[in-house]
């Protein structure tokens, strides 16, 4: 399974275009994780799960998304509800009672992945106002790519270029 997984947007709908345009193809499902900003019945979500952060104002919007995608359990959320700024153990709770192998977050605009106990915990950072140690990279967004109990993850630049220094594997 390969997904392509987006946050904190913030009103910046063209990099969204650019990226469903990018990967029609070549990913099995697109994730948003919040303050895109935009109303659900916008047309790049369509093609795209998405939840709504602080800053979405479409109360139509989720608060979480669980879905399967080729097999593997995905829980997705904002993470201001789960209060992700003070840890991810709400987070991790959240996740595993839904069952999934994968967790996507925003809300603290800083990219980082980590895997406890068999479940992936993934923020892609936000691609239009990052924070923190990435944010000379303009932006961010990861590729995760299961294989089995393997999972990779690569993030990329809003130039669609992988930046090497951010490539992660994880083996059971």
């Amino acid at each position: 399974m390969k997904c392509l997984v987006v946050s904190d947007s913030h009103g910046d709908r063209e990099i969204l275009v650019q990226l469903l345009a990018a990967y029609e193809g070549k990913v099995d499902a697109f994730f948003h994780c919040g303050d895109s900003e935009l109303a659900i019945d916008d047309d790049v979500f369509k093609h795209m799960y998405t939840v709504q952060g602080n800053m979405d104002f479409d109360d139509r919007l989720p608060d979480e998304v669980t879905t399967t995608v080729k097999g593997v359990p995905v829980f997705m959320t904002h993470g201001h509800l789960v209060g992700v700024n003070f840890g991810l153990d709400q987070l991790m709770a959240a996740a595993n009672q839904q069952h999934a192998q994968l967790a996507f977050f925003g809300h603290t605009h800083q990219l980082g992945v980590e895997r406890h106990n068999g479940l992936l915990l993934l923020n892609p950072g936000s691609i239009s106002q990052p924070r923190g140690e990435f944010t000379r990279l303009g932006g961010t967004y990861a590729i995760v790519e299961t294989k089995g109990q393997d999972i990779s993850v690569q993030y990329y630049n809003r130039q669609q270029q992988p930046v090497s220094a951010l490539n992660f594997h994880f083996t059971h």
